[in-house]
């Protein structure tokens, strides 16, 4: 199985031989075994290399994550008496990432040497996917924790705004009410995506209507589209802290009491964490706790991280 998932993230014997110092033909005959094995066709083999087939992409996407579970499992009974090491998967949001994840990773590679954290960054809907295929050992979602019927520790709840180009809005101080919006350009990202949610059932309660320009997926490119001017977003306001300080972007809060989101922080609840994964959590709990008392994260913390700030 760790042949097979690794020639399908290779896509070719040569680049899986070197990356498993196993010999092509070796490689060719643990495939072809598995394939006699399964009955059905795994690879499609052409010059170019070989691509997964309809049956080899779902193989994949049922054993990827078993596979992992096991190699960590071994990992963290090999290293129960000694230093903490494994590996440590963490899915964020790509909001959370620009936040987060630069110091998230220096603080592990500085307290935690021996454990190679990996940052997965996908959007909500993905990462509790990757979470039931047992691919993500932590995760950040959006909440609330009891809808996700997982393990989860209620972090923060952070601002939502309006961001808007510079000058866009001069004659509207620094809050903006859903009346004011309704004639602006938006860009929110698709239906499935709780950010879209959020807002949508926020302009209702307001009795308000959204005029939605463009419908995109991509925070960066959202990002890009407001800086060039054509439209607003409604985005977290720290993930753009560093744009709006500069002048680069405007951010208004929605009415006196703001729009806010709840964040939290998932485990797997179908198997118990490793020794590095509480170790990572441990230090992820303490830097987000060190963000919010220093206003580097504009939040508000929820009952477990209040009592760290």
């Amino acid at each position: 199985m760790k042949t097979f998932i690794c020639v399908a993230e290779c896509g070719s014997l040569s680049r899986a031989s070197d990356r498993l110092r196993i010999a092509q033909p070796a490689l060719s005959r643990q495939i072809k075994l598995l394939e006699h094995h399964v009955g059905v066709p795994l690879f499609d083999r052409h010059i170019r290399g070989m691509e997964l087939t309809e049956a080899g992409s779902e193989l994949l996407r049922r054993v990827s994550g078993v596979v992992r579970q096991l190699e960590t499992t071994m990992q963290d009974i090999q290293s129960a008496h000694t230093e903490i090491s494994g590996n440590v998967a963490l899915a964020v949001m790509p909001t959370i990432a620009m936040v987060v994840a630069a110091r998230l990773v220096a603080h592990v590679a500085r307290e935690l040497p021996q454990v190679t954290l990996r940052i997965r960054e996908g959007y909500s809907v993905d990462i509790i996917e990757w979470m039931q295929r047992g691919e993500v050992d932590i995760s950040f979602l959006y909440g609330p924790s009891s809808d996700l019927h997982i393990r989860s520790k209620e972090l923060l709840l952070e601002e939502i705004a309006l961001i808007s180009p510079p000058g866009a809005l001069n004659n509207t101080g620094g809050q903006i009410d859903f009346d004011q919006v309704a004639g602006l350009p938006l860009v929110l990202p698709g239906r499935r995506y709780a950010m879209r949610r959020i807002i949508e059932n926020a302009a209702k309660k307001a009795g308000s209507s959204l005029n939605i320009a463009y419908e995109v997926d991509s925070f960066f490119a959202t990002r890009a589209m407001v800086m060039s001017g054509i439209c607003h977003a409604f985005l977290p306001l720290a993930s753009l802290a560093e744009e709006v300080s500069a002048g680069a972007l405007e951010a208004r809060s929605l009415g006196p009491a703001g729009l806010w989101r709840e964040l939290v922080l998932g485990l797997p609840s179908e198997r118990s964490n490793t020794r590095a994964t509480n170790a990572v959590v441990e230090i992820l709990m303490k830097e987000i706790a060190l963000m919010v008392s220093q206003n580097d994260w504009i939040a508000q913390p929820g009952p477990e991280l209040r009592q760290l700030v």
